[in-house]
């Protein structure tokens, strides 16, 4: 089996975003169980100088579906200012990011590949091929921000393990 641009983006992306929405779902089962008030939980930071956990929705959608635009324009910037978002509005987003990247064509994601790709953040500009903005920087931070959203919940008390973040694996049939 060969890996295919669509394997290493869209796939992967669709697997991870299904675990958070899973882990996402189980919080509001949980909220409904217990005194988690979900509406605090938007705000809650692991740590003074982290942001907190709706910015880390944000960055699951953004470095998913945000990535996908971003790789099929040749350029991605920072996620826009989406303002204060409820807990369900962050699911919303979530929910946003898998219909986006399960309605993209495998042939035409894979053509993406050997592209060149800008990371421009006001006046800084990084230049990467769509393979290294892939791999080096939008997939790392997917996978940074989809851990951090998993361990606010689990810090909350929202009874999850490793198969909840992992989503759906791919196994062969």
């Amino acid at each position: 089996m060969s890996l295919s641009f669509y394997d290493c983006s869209v796939a992967s992306f669709l697997q991870t975003l299904g675990g958070v929405k899973n882990a996402m779902e189980r919080g509001v089962s949980f909220a409904s169980e217990s005194a988690l008030d979900l509406d605090a939980l938007v705000n809650f930071r692991l740590h003074e100088d982290m942001l907190p956990f709706s910015f880390q929705v944000i960055s699951v959608w953004h470095h998913s579906l945000g990535a996908m635009k971003g790789l099929s324009a040749g350029l991605f910037e920072p996620p826009p200012k989406l303002g204060d978002l409820s807990y369900m509005e962050l699911m919303g987003l979530v929910d946003e990011a898998i219909h986006f990247c399960s309605e993209l064509d495998t042939s035409v994601v894979n053509d993406l590949s050997g592209r060149p790709m800008l990371f421009k953040v006001g006046k800084m500009e990084l230049p990467f091929s769509t393979e290294s903005f892939l791999l080096s920087f939008s997939l790392p931070n997917f996978y940074f921000h989809a851990t951090t959203t998993y361990s606010i919940l689990r810090h909350h008390g929202v009874p999850l393990g490793k198969l909840d973040y992992l989503g759906n694996l791919r196994m062969s049939t």
